[in-house]
């Protein structure tokens, strides 16, 4: 089991940076695939990007490459996410999960976000409005 702290979420104006961190409080997050997911309003919660633990392969939506960027710290059990170049579509609440490799892959968490099997954290708001 995984327990998670998040914190750097905030408003933005576009085009300008945030980086989201992503805690655990309990578990090694070097096993588990960990990701960043996505959710507004009316709409599914959307994977944003994952990393595996296992040898760090990732996988990124395509709405996100070239902007977003993801980044372990095994020294200090957590995961982060760079966000630059800021779009008034990103904003959202963000979440930090993990999801046990035995039962998924980077690519089918990123698709599928594993709402019932996965460790959620609480969720940040990230508003990118001028």
């Amino acid at each position: 089991q995984a327990k998670f702290v998040e914190s750097g979420g905030g408003s933005v104006q576009p085009g300008g940076s945030l980086r989201l961190s992503c805690e655990a409080s309990v578990g090694s997050l070097d096993y588990y695939i960990i990701g960043w997911f996505r959710e507004v309003p009316g709409k599914e919660r959307e994977g944003v990007v994952c990393i595996s633990g296992f040898d760090g392969g990732t996988s990124y939506a395509d709405s996100v490459k070239g902007r977003f960027t993801i980044s372990r710290d095994d020294a200090k059990n957590a995961v982060y996410l760079q966000m630059n170049s800021l779009k008034p579509e990103d904003s959202a609440v963000y979440y930090c999960a993990a999801a046990e490799p035995l039962i998924t892959t980077v690519h089918a968490m990123c698709e599928t976000p594993p709402l019932r099997t996965g460790y959620w954290g609480q969720g940040n708001q990230v508003t990118v409005s001028s």
